[in-house]
């Protein structure tokens, strides 16, 4: 136990070190989309769920080094719409899984000032789903540390589509003309309407696609891709992104 305490204490000590000097660069907006629990459970001869069991206890780590850091809001994709066509089984298993950590890691989650938030459709989920989720936002709503939005039931073209709805509607209704539509406009409608756009865009696991995933948010995020499956994705990973993301020069489109 005390080996583990230090290891610990090593371990935010030299996180810490590596960022001194650059705190004010930090990506404000980290936004992973966690791939690979399937692939690792399969390179271990074990079922699929065991790589998710497994990926489950990564975001806690990820959150508290993030927290740690100063990242101020961390989405995670948790569950895409398109997940739906995976076997029931999995599916079933996946849907447990926002209950089961948010169960175990309330208590922390609340203790260390982080904040939940969930962006996608909660219609369609399973009850315990929806009600572990309501009840993590409900108590910890009056939090202002790091905001922990989960991507749950989420994609991106059905959050546009909706959008488009939106905008429609009130150009009905006259409380909007066509010609005042813009991005600042329409941005209000999207899911992650309360939240700055991500200023990094993590995935593991090898793939280069963001898989329907805030296409309208990271039009102009970092991206940064990595070979590590996510159960193996470490504290030391994401400080590595970080520091990847502090070297670049963001352009916007300009000079």
């Amino acid at each position: 136990m005390l080996e583990r305490f230090i290891k610990k204490e090593e371990t935010a000590a030299k996180h810490e070190e590596a960022f001194v000097g650059e705190k004010e660069n930090l990506p404000a907006h980290i936004a992973i989309i966690m791939d690979g629990n399937g692939r690792w459970a399969k390179q271990k001869g074990l079922p699929r769920i065991a790589g998710h069991r497994e990926g489950m206890k990564v975001i806690n780590k990820v959150v508290r080094e993030a927290n740690h850091i100063g990242i101020k809001y961390l989405t995670l994709y948790a569950f895409s719409t398109e997940n739906w066509k995976r076997p029931k089984a999995e599916v079933d298993f996946l849907m447990r899984l926002p209950e089961k950590f948010l169960h175990k890691e309330l208590p922390s989650l609340k203790e260390n000032n982080v904040r939940v938030t969930i962006m996608g459709t909660l219609d369609g989920l399973p009850s315990y789903t929806i009600d572990a989720v309501k009840k993590a936002v409900e108590e910890t709503k009056e939090n202002n540390g790091l905001v922990l939005n989960l991507a749950l039931n989420y994609g991106s073209r059905h959050e546009m589509i909706r959008m488009v709805k939106e905008a429609c509607r009130e150009v009905q209704e006259g409380k909007q003309s066509i010609e005042d539509i813009d991005e600042n406009y329409l941005s209000q409608f999207l899911l992650s309407s309360k939240l700055p756009d991500p200023d990094l865009l993590i995935r593991t696991s090898g793939e280069i696609r963001l898989s329907n995933f805030m296409l309208w948010q990271v039009a102009y995020s970092e991206f940064w891709f990595t070979n590590v499956l996510w159960p193996d994705f470490s504290e030391e990973d994401l400080v590595e992104a970080i520091r990847v993301y502090q070297k670049r020069k963001r352009r916007y489109g300009g000079v």
